[in-house]
């Protein structure tokens, strides 16, 4: 039966000489009721192209070419790439990715930009990812995973003599749309996602990501279900972008660059905040948007956040 049992994988371990390592998140999920749980809310079908963050030693895998879709399984230790090469690296549904899925803490691997777009779904079938996330590149994956397919094609760029960044002529290559997201992250992380407005872990992820997509908490899981234990709780999302986004704003890059603006002082007023904006008059966006100056930003919901977005963008 797919998908392995905790002996299992003490079991691959110890045959390769390896161990979980802290440094890449590495708890592995060992509560298969739970496993079947997060592929289940993927609804997957044959054809499907599915991203697996941080393989490991396949336990997920396993399930997934069960359900007849194609595998993008992403891992960044090395003792697991070869575990995983061992294991499926002449299996025809299966594209190994040996990198870090993130080449900087918000841009997407080109190595995995290329997996996923080399790798067409079948017709009437998509591509999206499913994965036991490790805690500390949850949130900038989901992000980019979420911002990419809106945003502009952008240079890439290698560090300069002093450190800085120089922009290069080759474009990056954009990210196709992922959808459903369906992943395990940290708990505190997860609420963060879904947290509504006037609460305490609303903020710039809440806007951006409730503006794009419909969030679900599909479970909230134990540290018990991992191996090894991990000191905190976690909970298993599906995250469904909106697609088309039919009311949402035009251009996504720069409301989320104005949403994440407006929390940079999150115990100002928007008004007084708004005095210090160099662009337009904060101020009087705020009186078209019908947003009181005296509202602080955790205070709008997403819908006014757009609002105000929008009332900023149309300044006379």
């Amino acid at each position: 039966m797919p998908g392995q049992t905790l002996s299992d994988i003490r079991g691959l371990l110890a045959a390769h000489g390896l161990s979980p390592r802290h440094r890449f998140g590495q708890n592995f999920l060992i509560d298969l009721n739970l496993m079947r749980k997060l592929v289940d809310a993927a609804d997957l079908r044959p054809g499907d192209v599915v991203l697996e963050v941080g393989a490991g030693t396949g336990s997920l895998t396993e399930l997934l070419l069960e359900r007849g879709v194609r595998v993008i399984a992403v891992e960044i230790d090395h003792g697991f790439q070869e575990l995983l090469r061992e294991r499926f690296g002449h299996h025809p549904r299966v594209t190994l990715v040996a990198c870090d899925v993130l080449s900087t803490k918000h841009r997407i691997a080109p190595n995995v930009l290329d997996a996923l777009c080399g790798n067409t779904p079948d017709a009437g079938a998509s591509r999206k990812l499913v994965a036991n996330l490790p805690y500390q590149i949850a949130t900038p994956l989901l992000m980019e995973l979420l911002l990419q397919p809106h945003d502009s094609p952008r240079l890439d760029s290698k560090p300069g003599p002093d450190g800085d960044e120089a922009s290069t002529s080759e474009p990056l290559r954009p990210c196709p749309n992922v959808a459903p997201l369906v992943c395990t992250l940290q708990k505190e992380v997860a609420e963060r996602f879904l947290a509504p407005a006037k609460t305490g872990g609303y903020g710039p992820i809440s806007v951006i990501a409730q503006t794009l997509a419909e969030i679900e908490r599909i479970a909230t899981i134990p540290s018990a279900a991992f191996w090894p234990r991990p000191k905190v709780e976690s909970a298993m999302l599906a995250i469904r972008p909106r697609s088309p986004l039919e009311h949402g704003p035009a251009d996504i890059a720069a409301f989320a660059a104005f949403v994440r603006r407006g929390f940079l002082h999150r115990r100002k007023t928007l008004g007084k905040a708004a005095q210090s904006w160099n662009e337009g008059n904060g101020s009087d966006a705020l009186e078209r948007a019908g947003i009181s100056s005296s509202s602080r930003p955790g205070d709008l919901s997403p819908s006014e956040w757009q609002h105000f977005f929008a009332a900023a963008a149309a300044r006379p």
